[in-house]
């Protein structure tokens, strides 16, 4: 491993980071070559080099015992640190493709999300599902946190290989004490009076669902938790798929169905040159569910 040069022009290695945490594990130079399987002079020199390579002594030694200094015990946490995401790495590598991550930016699958995981593990417990929220319009596909994500806001879907699984009614939500709340629908020229809460970088609400004259008033929110708090208070009424409505129940805040807007899409989105083996996989369940 060819990283870091330090003081005396060696490479930092691996090795080095492993030899001194066997080191303190152990307690002794003695035991820390047992357990990395190699003899007490290639623990010395190790530890020698890995000294030389920072420039800091790194051990108090006696005859007995040994004990980091104080640059040890900063060296010794950051070594920790370096070898854990060294077998993060390989482990992400060799594992490859027994692991799926489905992304998203509020709400996964809504309320097909607990059915999508019960029949997931059940049909295919060889491949563990992770479903990630990050806040991004790709939920979080374009940054690289997951194989595959669900999308519901207006994207360009060019960039992506794609499926659309379904539709979701849109929903108004309320603060629970609002006149609304006692309602059974809203309809979509009525939240013109209101200040409307929008996400413009995750929501699926656009001013375009109000093309005539007039303004709205409209309070932009940063996120799905920035959303909630904004319409819980009152002060906001906000538009949402019923996905919304089934993963973010709320004392403080109803949902009611609003009645003339037409529904959103739910699309899977995926690197068309780097697809999940799974991919046509999960959307053919998920398609199945929102059937």
């Amino acid at each position: 491993m060819d990283a870091t040069r330090g003081t005396a022009g060696t490479a930092l290695e691996l090795r080095h980071l492993r030899c001194l945490v066997a080191i303190i594990d152990t307690g002794s130079l003695t035991d820390a070559a047992h357990e990395l399987g190699v003899s007490q002079a290639a623990v010395s020199r190790t530890l020698a080099a890995l000294e030389g390579v920072l420039g800091v002594r790194l051990l108090h030694r006696t005859s007995r015992s040994v004990a980091p200094t104080t640059a040890g015990v900063q060296v010794l946490a950051r070594a920790r640190s370096l070898l854990a995401g060294a077998e993060e790495l390989v482990r992400e590598a060799t594992v490859g493709h027994t692991r799926l991550h489905i992304g998203h930016a509020w709400s996964a699958f809504g309320r097909h999300t607990t059915e999508f995981q019960r029949r997931w593990h059940e049909r295919h417990p060889e491949t563990e599902l992770r479903l990630v929220r990050h806040n991004s319009p790709t939920g979080g596909l374009a940054e690289g946190r997951c194989d595959l994500a669900v999308v519901r806001a207006p994207l360009d879907l060019r960039a992506w290989s794609h499926a659309l699984i379904g539709h979701e009614t849109r929903h108004v939500a309320m603060a629970s004490d609002d006149p609304w709340s006692r309602r059974r629908g809203i309809r979509l020229d009525e939240v013109f009076g209101r200040t409307l809460a929008i996400d413009r970088r995750t929501g699926t609400t656009t001013l375009d669902l109000w093309p005539g004259p007039g303004r709205l008033a409209v309070e932009y929110t940063q996120d799905i938790d920035d959303w909630l708090s904004a319409v819980a208070t009152g002060r906001c009424v906000g538009l949402t798929p019923e996905s919304t409505a089934a993963q973010y129940r709320r004392d403080d805040i109803t949902y009611r169905p609003l009645r003339d807007a037409d529904p959103v899409p739910v699309h899977l989105i995926w690197r068309a040159r780097d697809a999940h083996p799974a991919t046509h996989t999960v959307t053919a369940l998920a398609t199945d569910l929102y059937r």
